[in-house]
C-alpha cells in the first residue's frame, strides 16, 4: 500500500514524458527517410524550399529561391510537403474548380448587425 504512490507517479511519468518522446522521434525518423533532392521541405524557421543535396548525413541543402542554396542541420527539417503541382482531387485540364463554402457565403453587407464602419452592433 506504501508503494503506490510511487508506482502511480512511475506510471504517471512514463505516461506524459516516455511515450510522447518516443512518438516524436519516430515522426523525426519517418521526415529524415522522406528526404530526397527535389523534394519541398519546411524548415525550423518557416522557411519553404526544395531540397537541393544531402551530400553530408548531418546537413541538408535548400533551395529557398533560384539560385540561392542554404545549408541546415537535418533536424531543422520540420516537415515534407508536397509538390505544388499535386492537387487534391482529379480536375480535368480547363476545368474551373468551386469551392460551395466560400461561393455560398454571404457578403459582408448581407450579415445582420453591420453598421456602416463594418462592426457588428
Amino acid at each position: 500500500m506504501e508503494l503506490f504512490p510511487l508506482l502511480l507517479l512511475v506510471l504517471a511519468f512514463v505516461a506524459l514524458i516516455v511515450l510522447p518522446n518516443r512518438a516524436r522521434k519516430r515522426q523525426q525518423q519517418q521526415t529524415q527517410s522522406a528526404l530526397a533532392v527535389g523534394v519541398p521541405v519546411t524548415m525550423a524557421g518557416g522557411v519553404h524550399g526544395t531540397v537541393a543535396g544531402l551530400a553530408d548525413p548531418a546537413t541538408i541543402q535548400v533551395e529557398i529561391a533560384p539560385g540561392v542554396v542554404v545549408t541546415y542541420a537535418r533536424q531543422a527539417v520540420l516537415q515534407v510537403r508536397q509538390p505544388a503541382g499535386d492537387l487534391a482531387g482529379p480536375v480535368a485540364t480547363g476545368e474551373t474548380v468551386v469551392d460551395p463554402v466560400v461561393d455560398d457565403a454571404p457578403s459582408r453587407d448581407d450579415r445582420p448587425g453591420d453598421g456602416p464602419t463594418g462592426k457588428t452592433l
